[in-house]
């Protein structure tokens, strides 16, 4: 299978709000949210694209200055088959790892990268809560 377009995240200074909007105006459904130690996230989807909204606490992990009070596009994510293969591609055309996310064994783990600009993307073998591709781990 091709690599598909399935993550957006955008940093927004509230995130009750924000889903609430986001909800109302685009009918998208809230299919999960977590908190980790860079943040807290609520993830809406329209049953194809995981859009995440985050809140971060602090610098870590966020690939932008000040981003506990930055708004807008943070990154954004692409579901591929084999992560091995793909980050071999990533370096070999000048990207760089920036780290990973999560588990890899469970679902929402992303592998970071920066492009040869700096703009943050991630890399994922199975998805994202609300996307149609998603794989579900083994025990889910």
């Amino acid at each position: 299978m091709a690599p598909r377009l399935r993550h957006f995240a955008i940093c927004v200074g509230d995130l009750d709000r924000s889903a609430a909007f986001y909800e109302k105006v685009f009918g998208f459904k809230k299919v999960g949210q977590e908190t980790v130690s860079i943040g807290t996230a609520y993830y809406l989807s329209d049953g194809v694209i995981n859009l995440a909204l985050l809140n971060f606490s602090g610098d870590t992990g966020s690939g932008v200055e000040n981003a506990a009070s930055f708004l807008g596009a943070n990154h954004f994510g692409v579901q591929v088959d084999d992560l091995k293969e793909t980050q071999r591609l990533i370096e070999e055309a000048g990207g760089e790892f920036f780290f990973d996310l999560g588990d890899e064994r469970k679902g929402n783990f992303e592998r970071k990268f920066k492009d040869p600009d700096g703009i943050v993307f991630d890399i994922s073998h199975h998805g994202w809560l609300g996307t149609d591709s998603r794989v579900d781990p083994p025990g889910e």
